[in-house]
Formats: C-alpha cells, sequence, structure tokens
C-alpha cells in the first residue's frame, strides 16, 4: 500500500486533465464525458501545438533538398524515429518504419512478407478476438497465396486459451497474429506463450498492439516478437500515423509494398534499386507533422511517472467494473475484471445502438455495435454491445455519471415492462393505420418546436419509436432491408388506389424506428412527384436532426431517405 500511495503522489490528475482541452467542451448542452478511448484518445495541448508549429515553423519535404528548412523538418522527423526505437526498446531505428496506422502496418506485413513467403496450404493462425484489420489483410494474402486460417479459441475470460496453443499452432503454421489486449475484451493475452509456442515451429510472430500502447510497458526486444504494429492516436497522438516495428533480418528480406519516391536508390527504365532500412517501405511524402506531433505525444507520456499513472488507472478500472456490477440488467460479455479501463456488456431490454444514443443525449460519448470484432461477437453469440474505454484523464465522477444515466435506463424498462407485455400481441400484426393519416410534417415540427434541447428531443425520438407497431418477421427479408443503417432496419412499401404511396417501416434499435416514424411523416399518402418535391434536407435542419446526430445515425437517417427514393423508381419502373 505505501508504495502506492507514493506513486499516486507522482501523478496530478486535475494537471494531466487539464492538458486536454477538448474535455472541457460541451455536448449536446452538456459536460462531455468522453469514454471512447479504445476507438481514439483526446491530445493534449502540446501535441496540438506541435503539429501546428511544425506548419508555422518548419514545413518543408524530409531528406530531398539541401535548404536549412527541409534540414530543420529532416532532424525534427528522424528524430521522432529514434524516441519510437527506445519507447519500444528495439534495437535499432531501421526497424521502426511509419505507417498511416496499425492498420496499414499489417496490410504492409501481410502482402510484402506474405506475399512472397507464403505457400499453398501453409496456415496462419489469427485468435476469435481479432480486430477485422488483423483479419482481412490475411485472409486477403491467403486467397493470393492459398494459404489456410486457422483460428485460437478463447477461454471464458476472452483470452487466447493456452492450453489449446498445440492444438492449433503447428509445423505447418508460418505465421501467428494476435492482439497484445483485444479491443473489445480489455484483456492482456498470454503473448509470451504465444510467441513461445511459434518459434517452437519456426513460425513468426505479429503483434496487433494498438490497445495495449498507452496502457502496459512494451518492450519488443524482451518479448522477442517479429512484428508489432500501433497507432499514435491510441496513446494521445495525432491520427494517421502508425509505427510497423520489425526486425531489421526481416525487413531486409521483405520486397518493398508500395513503390514510389524515397524508398529507391536508383531508377532507370532497364531496372531500380530499392533503398535502404527504413526508407525501403516509406514511399512518397509522409505524414512529416503527424509524425512530429507523435513525438510531442511519446514527450508528453514520458514527463509522468508512468507506474503512477498506471495505477490510477487501474483505480478507475476497478471502480468503474464495480458501479457497473450494480446495475441491473447488465451483463458483461466475458467473465472478471479487464486488465485495462476497456468494458463491454449488454443491457437486458434495450438496444445497444438506443443506449449509445440515449448516452450521448446527455453528453455521454461510448460506442455500440460489434466494434470492428464480427467474429468475436459470433464467437460469443452476441448480436454487439455497449463498450465504454477510460483514460487517465476520466475521472471517478464521470464514473458515477455514467452509472446512474444507465441505471435510469434499466428503470425506465423495469417501469414499463408490463405495458409492454400487454402489447406483445399486436407486434406480429401487419399494420398500417398508425402511419401519416394523423401525424405528419407539421406535428413533428410542432412535437419538436417544444423540445428546446437535445435531451428533450432524443426522448421524443425515443417515445416515438416506442410507439410504433412492429413488423412480422416474415416481411424483414433481404429486398426490405435498409442499407446504410448500422443498426438493422427494413421498409415496405404499398401503393395506393389514388397513386399515393404508404410506407411502413421497423428497427431493432428504437431510436432507428424514431427516426422512421420522422421520415415516414413526410413521405406518407404523397404521390411519387410530391415526395420527390419535398426538401428533405431543410426539414431535417428545422428539426435539428442531422448536427446532433452521431454520423452513424445520421447516415441511417439518409439511408431511409434513400431507400425511400429507390422504393418510389421501382414503382414507375414497374408501371
Amino acid at each position: 500500500m505505501k508504495s502506492l500511495l507514493h506513486f499516486m503522489e507522482k501523478f496530478s490528475y486535475p494537471h494531466f486533465r487539464q492538458q486536454f482541452p477538448l474535455l472541457a467542451g460541451l455536448v449536446n448542452g452538456q459536460p462531455l464525458v468522453y469514454f471512447d478511448n479504445a476507438a481514439t484518445t483526446q491530445k493534449p495541448q502540446c501535441v496540438i501545438d506541435s503539429h501546428k508549429d511544425y506548419y508555422q515553423a518548419n514545413n518543408a519535404n524530409v531528406h530531398r533538398a539541401s535548404h536549412s528548412v527541409s534540414a530543420r523538418a529532416t532532424v525534427a522527423f528522424e528524430a521522432v524515429r529514434e524516441k519510437v526505437k527506445r519507447f519500444i526498446n528495439a534495437k535499432t531505428s531501421k526497424e521502426i518504419i511509419w505507417t498511416k496506422g496499425s492498420t496499414e502496418s499489417i496490410n504492409l506485413v501481410a502482402q510484402s512478407w506474405g506475399r512472397s513467403n507464403l505457400q499453398p496450404n501453409d496456415e496462419i493462425v489469427l485468435s476469435y478476438s481479432e480486430h477485422h484489420a488483423n483479419i482481412v489483410p490475411w485472409q486477403i494474402v491467403a486467397e493470393q497465396t492459398g494459404a489456410k486460417i486457422k483460428v485460437l479459441p478463447l477461454t471464458s475470460t476472452g483470452q487466447i486459451d493456452v492450453d489449446q496453443l498445440e492444438d492449433v499452432i503447428n509445423q505447418r503454421t508460418k505465421i501467428v497474429c494476435f492482439a497484445h489486449i483485444s479491443n473489445v475484451i480489455g484483456k492482456i493475452n498470454p503473448i509470451e506463450d504465444v510467441i513461445r509456442v511459434a518459434k517452437k515451429y519456426n513460425a513468426l510472430t505479429l503483434i496487433d498492439g494498438a490497445q495495449a500502447i498507452a496502457h502496459v510497458n512494451v518492450d519488443v526486444n524482451k518479448l522477442d516478437c517479429d512484428f508489432y504494429v500501433f497507432s499514435a492516436h491510441k496513446m494521445y497522438g495525432p491520427t494517421g500515423v502508425g509505427v510497423l516495428y520489425a526486425k531489421q533480418v526481416l525487413l531486409e528480406s521483405m520486397p518493398p509494398y508500395q513503390a514510389g519516391g524515397e524508398m529507391i536508390k536508383t531508377v532507370s527504365f532497364e531496372k531500380t534499386t530499392f533503398n535502404e532500412l527504413p526508407h525501403k517501405f516509406e514511399a512518397g511524402t509522409p505524414n512529416i507533422a503527424g509524425v512530429v506531433a507523435m513525438g510531442a505525444a511519446i514527450k508528453f507520456i514520458e514527463k509522468y511517472d508512468h507506474l503512477a499513472l498506471l495505477a490510477y488507472e487501474n483505480k478507475l478500472k476497478n471502480y468503474c467494473f464495480e458501479q457497473l456490477s450494480t446495475v441491473q440488467g447488465l451483463s458483461f460479455i466475458v467473465n472478471n475484471v479487464p486488465d485495462i479501463p476497456v468494458f463491454s456488456f449488454t443491457l437486458a431490454g434495450q438496444h445497444n445502438h438506443d443506449v449509445a444514443s440515449a448516452l450521448d443525449s446527455v453528453g455521454i460519448a461510448v460506442r455500440s455495435g460489434h466494434h470492428c470484432a464480427m467474429p468475436l461477437m459470433q464467437y460469443l453469440k452476441s448480436d454487439g454491445c455497449i463498450r465504454l474505454s477510460l483514460s487517465a484523464y476520466n475521472n471517478v465522477e464521470e464514473i458515477d455519471f455514467t452509472v446512474q444515466a444507465i441505471k435510469k435506463l434499466t428503470a425506465g424498462i423495469s417501469k414499463t415492462s408490463n405495458s409492454l407485455s400487454e402489447i406483445s400481441h399486436i407486434e406480429n400484426a401487419v399494420s398500417i393505420s398508425h402511419t401519416s393519416a394523423d401525424f405528419d410534417v407539421e406535428s413533428v415540427i410542432t412535437l419538436f418546436s417544444k423540445a428546446q434541447s437535445w435531451d428533450s428531443k432524443h426522448r421524443e425520438i425515443m417515445m416515438l419509436g416506442k410507439k410504433q407497431l412492429r413488423l412480422p418477421n416474415e416481411v424483414k427479408t433481404d429486398q426490405s432491408l435498409i442499407s446504410g443503417c448500422e443498426s438493422q432496419a427494413w421498409l415496405l412499401c404499398e401503393k395506393k388506389h389514388n397513386d399515393t404511396f404508404i410506407f411502413k417501416g421497423d428497427s431493432d434499435a428504437k431510436v432507428i424506428r424514431g427516426l422512421l416514424a420522422i421520415v415516414l411523416a413526410a413521405v406518407n399518402n404523397k404521390t411519387a412527384s410530391q415526395i420527390v418535391a419535398f426538401d428533405m434536407d431543410n426539414y431535417f435542419t428545422e428539426l435539428g436532426l442531422l448536427q446532433h446526430l452521431s454520423p452513424s445515425r445520421g447516415n441511417g437517417l439518409l439511408a431511409i431517405v434513400k431507400k425511400i427514393y429507390c422504393l418510389v423508381e421501382m414503382d414507375f419502373e414497374d408501371n
């Protein structure tokens, strides 16, 4: 306990949080609670300033000019490579390759190493908890080379199952690719064990460190992995910058991933020779400002006592787990406390997107859906989940506020459970009598004009969604599915004898059902020409929808409109 207190004294949470200007802002009129750090972290002022200062004082292309500004830019650029080398304890800066992010780093290895070395029936081993970025590139190269993909199973806590490693990894295995920490589960995988077994069969290892880099010490030399990838934007740095660490001997044997300026030594129409490491893999003008700003992010991290920072995160993690565990109907997707503050769960009786939308209306930023981990969701027999991911700039008060907001949602479900059961028998009825005969554009505008804040408008949307009659399962087909909605949604169309149309829709998420009601109020009982002539953009602006809806919800709204236009056009073609 004494050592823990000693570390905590070296970490000042208020001072740390004050470095992040966005956290002082408002969202939907509410103080921002940013719990989406697994997707991207916020940026401290020093990183923002570094990015701006590069363009103001040192903007020039690197490596390619003899003038002073270029020299300054090159020195600053290459200094960060050295900084990254020390940060992860690589042997040489030649092993540090700049990319756009973890995704491009994995694609580089798959295409450069994979296409050159994999043969038919060779095996690529992944795990069930991988991000799509560590699955799809390997599927592509497997199809190109004839290699096969095998998958490591997980334990009940969501980690790679050590006891089954040698059931999957064998003499046919050429590379094992897995996350240091899953972006959904938040548990540290037994990477030393996986690397040990891979080496036993002379297989290479690639570790996706995107979630680990901001939370644990990474020592690639100690791990003795062959490849390690991560992104700057998940460690308080800028977007568009990533790192591929690879052992020098492997990089020297791999052909270039892309061709162009900087990665060449000589070029003629007869022959091209390639540049030395690391430049062989860095074709074209790099994201110089981003790399320089990444250097500022590393300097920022190193300014704080790392053990003290991790101790504070650990305190938040344990407290958040305890508080979430008190929510009735909340189920974590795997057992036990996560190793980093990433919490994925479902709420009984609530669609994941409805929960995220409701929290957003009061300024809480979380993520919902499959989190670019569809195979993991299938493995866990889940349609998706809500994810809260914290960082060292979050606090206990934000956790309390969020948990109370979630409890309000669950309390709302329990209070209405009886009435919901009473109307469940009509959910399979195909009825369109509830549509816009008594609910038109004027009704919607009047309703929303009384709701001044986004929180109150969001409540109206959710109430509209709650009131909509549901469609029977047999009409929820691929033909009626609305393409472009993150939540599943369906739309049917019926033309009446007077050439007017009636649309009816449904969705798994109440928020989408509410948005459907708003759109259908504008198009039902209208002819095709009236539907096309209606100014939908102005309608949405007057209601204040697009400026407040998240990008995924806004895209879903536009997808509904697009589906309506398509159905109207199909009617023209049929006639």
